[in-house]
């Protein structure tokens, strides 16, 4: 990596990356310590926050279902004890309603798994007054349709009852479409 790319970011390139999936944790680690960062990672909410209290990073990618409980709570930690720490939540259980709630909490962005390495450093590395490329990939409509039936469900605290009145839907219908898979 070109110094170049850290200049306006100081010196600290602590980075931490919490997730579960341990293979992929230690290999996302390596490709970013590749790309000039100095990764620690941890594999649950309770290190993750341990880690963020004892050693609060300058950048950090935190995935959002770990096995313990939520990783935007690891967000939280590292907004308090670190404002200006730059924050990427990634998940394979992309929903609307859950990229919302991660920006708001302070994250810089949400990346759907999977997601490389490349894709990572970007989004840690971009300015807050430039956009993003465009997807290589969009959602298909079918996608956004469920990614929409998935934030109102959530919106409804999960009750399929409310959820298929606010939608104008037949309550089995409705729980066809949750019992499937999210459409490419």
């Amino acid at each position: 990596m070109a110094e170049d790319e850290f200049a306006d970011l100081g010196s600290d390139r602590t980075l931490l990356l919490v997730d579960d999936d341990a293979p992929f944790v230690n290999r996302l680690a390596r490709a970013m310590e590749k790309r000039g960062f100095l990764p620690e990672t941890a594999e649950s909410v309770a290190e993750g926050r341990a880690r963020a209290e004892a050693r609060p990073p300058a950048f950090a990618v935190v995935d959002l279902r770990l096995g313990d409980g939520n990783g935007l709570d690891v967000v939280e930690i590292l907004r308090e004890r670190r404002p200006d720490c730059r924050v990427v939540v990634l998940t394979g259980y992309g929903a609307i309603a859950t990229a919302v709630a991660a920006v708001k909490i302070g994250a810089v962005d949400y990346l759907s798994k999977p997601a490389d390495a490349d894709d990572v450093m970007n989004a840690l590395l971009s300015r807050d007054d430039m956009l993003p490329p465009p997807p290589e990939n969009p959602m298909s409509a079918d996608r956004v349709r469920w990614e929409h039936i998935q934030r109102v469900y959530e919106l409804c605290d999960r009750n399929i009852s409310e959820t298929a009145r606010r939608l104008s839907m037949h309550r089995r219908t409705l729980q066809r479409i949750l019992a499937k898979r999210s459409p490419k």
